[in-house]
C-alpha cells in the first residue's frame, strides 16, 4: 500500500503542478471556467468519500479500491480526449468522486491491516506520499521547460497512467476482512446484528463537523498563504515556493516522530492542547506577516508555513486515530466514509474561507487561528466520554474474518 501512495503521488504531483495552466492553454478555458471545474471536482468528491466507505462494509475493500482508483484513470484519460465543457465538467466530476472515496478506502484499509500499528502506519504513509508529491513536483517543473502545449498532454497521461497502476498494485494486496458481525447465540443460527449508522450517531456527526475546520490547513497551505504572500505583504514572490518545499520537507522529516505523541486514543485526544496552540500560533504569524519590511514578512511568513505544517501534522496523527477509534466496528467503512466528507468539504469550500480571510487582512488571519483554536478545544472536549470506551474496544480483541491471502 506504501507503493501504491508513491506511485499515485507521483502521478497527482504531475498534474496538481500544471492542470490550471492545461485547462487555460490546451482546452482554452477562461479563469470563471476553470474556477468551475475545480469546484464541480470536490462537491463530487462529497459524495464519493461516504459512498465509497459504505462499499467497503459490503464488499470486498480492495476491490472496490481497485474500482475507485481506475474510475480516476478513466476520468484523467477521458480529458484527453475533449475540449467540450460539458463533458470536462463530467470527467472532472468523476474524477472528483474517485479521488475522495479512494483516499476513504486507502485510509480503511491501512487501519484493518496496521491494527494497532495504525498511527505509525498513516505517518509512513503520509511521508511517503509527500515524497511522492515533490517526485511529480519536480518532474512537472522539468517537462515545462520543454515550453509546448503537448507536454501538458504527456503530464496528464502520466497521471491517468498512475492510477491504472495504483489498481494493479492494490488489486495484488491480501483482503482486509470487516470484524464478524454475528455472535454465536445456542445451538441455532445467530442472527446478524443492523450494523451501526454514522448518521444517526449525533456525536459523530459533530465530530466530523469539527474536523472540516481542522482540515482548513490544507486550504492555507495551498492557497491562503501562496495568495498572501504575494498580495498582501512585502516578502520577494520568489519566497512562495520555497514556503511550499518548506512544507514538503517539514512533512517528510518530522511526520514519523510526531506520530509516536499519538499512538492510543487518548494521547491522540492529549494532542488536541498543543495543536490548539499551534494553529493559534499559525494565525498570529500570518497576520504578523503584513508588517512592512521584506525582512519581517519573510521571518513571519516563516514561521506561519512552519506553524501551519506543524498543525497539519499534529492534526493528521490525531484525526486518524480518533476517526478509527470513535467508530463502530461493524460498521468502519461508513463512518470513515462519513468522516471523509469533513475533508471533502474543506476540499469545497475552504478555499473560500481562505480567500475572505486573505482579504479581510490581518484581522482575518486572527479570526482564522481564533477560530481553529476554539475548535480544538470543542474537540477536545466532544471525544471526552468515548475515548476510555475506544481504549477498551482496543484492549479486548475482535473476532475477525479470515480471508486466503491474495484473494
Amino acid at each position: 500500500m506504501l507503493w501504491v501512495a508513491l506511485v499515485d503521488r507521483v502521478g497527482s504531483g504531475l498534474w496538481a503542478a500544471t492542470s490550471v495552466l492545461y485547462f487555460t492553454y490546451v482546452a482554452h478555458l477562461g479563469v470563471a471556467r476553470v474556477g468551475t471545474l475545480v469546484a464541480v471536482a470536490g462537491v463530487a468528491g462529497i459524495a464519493g468519500a461516504p459512498l465509497g466507505g459504505r462499499m467497503a462494509d459490503r464488499l470486498p475493500l480492495t476491490r472496490v479500491l481497485a474500482a475507485f482508483q481506475l474510475l480516476r484513470a478513466v476520468a484523467a484519460f477521458a480529458l484527453l480526449a475533449t475540449d467540450d465543457y460539458a463533458l470536462l465538467l463530467a470527467c472532472s466530476a468523476a474524477g472528483g468522486f474517485g479521488d475522495r472515496g479512494a483516499s476513504v478506502l486507502t485510509k480503511l484499509y491501512g487501519s484493518r491491516i496496521a491494527g494497532s500499528e495504525r498511527v505509525r502506519y498513516q505517518a509512513v504513509n503520509r511521508t511517503v506520499a509527500n515524497a511522492g508529491w515533490a517526485i511529480g513536483g519536480l518532474g512537472a517543473a522539468a517537462a515545462l521547460g520543454i515550453g509546448t502545449t503537448a507536454v501538458y498532454r504527456y503530464l496528464l497521461l502520466g497521471d491517468a497512467l498512475s492510477f491504472v497502476a495504483a489498481a494493479l498494485i492494490t488489486l495484488r494486496c491480501a483482503e482486509a476482512s470487516a470484524p464478524a458481525r454475528t455472535v454465536a447465540q445456542g445451538s441455532g443460527p445467530a442472527p446478524t446484528a443492523a450494523p451501526s449508522s454514522p448518521w444517526r450517531d449525533r456525536a459523530y456527526l459533530t465530530y466530523m463537523a469539527t474536523e472540516a475546520v481542522l482540515f482548513l490547513d490544507d486550504s492555507v497551505i495551498r492557497v491562503g498563504l501562496p495568495l498572501w504572500a504575494v498580495r498582501a505583504t512585502d516578502a520577494p514572490h520568489g519566497l512562495v515556493p520555497l514556503l511550499l518545499v518548506l512544507n514538503s520537507v517539514l512533512v517528510v522529516a518530522l511526520q514519523v516522530p510526531l506520530a509516536g505523541f499519538g499512538a492510543t486514543t487518548a494521547r491522540a485526544r492529549a494532542l488536541l492542547v498543543p495543536l490548539c496552540l499551534t494553529f493559534a500560533a499559525a494565525g498570529v504569524a500570518m497576520a504578523a506577516s503584513a508588517a512592512h519590511g521584506a525582512v519581517l514578512a519573510t521571518v513571519f511568513l516563516i514561521l506561519a508555513a512552519t506553524a501551519i505544517t506543524l498543525a497539519e501534522m499534529l492534526h493528521a496523527t490525531v484525526s486518524w486515530e480518533l476517526s478509527v477509534a470513535l467508530a463502530p466496528e461493524d460498521a468502519q467503512g461508513a463512518y470513515l466514509g462519513v468522516h471523509g466528507l469533513a475533508q471533502a468539504t474543506q476540499r469545497a469550500l475552504g478555499p473560500l474561507a481562505v480567500t475572505a480571510a486573505v482579504a479581510t487582512g490581518p484581522l482575518g488571519w486572527a479570526a482564522f487561528g481564533a477560530l481553529t483554536a476554539g475548535t480544538c478545544l470543542a474537540q477536545h472536549r466532544l471525544v471526552r466520554d468515548r475515548v476510555p470506551r475506544a481504549e477498551a474496544k482496543e484492549a479486548a480483541p475482535e473476532p475477525y474474518e479470515v480471508s486466503p491471502a491474495g484473494r
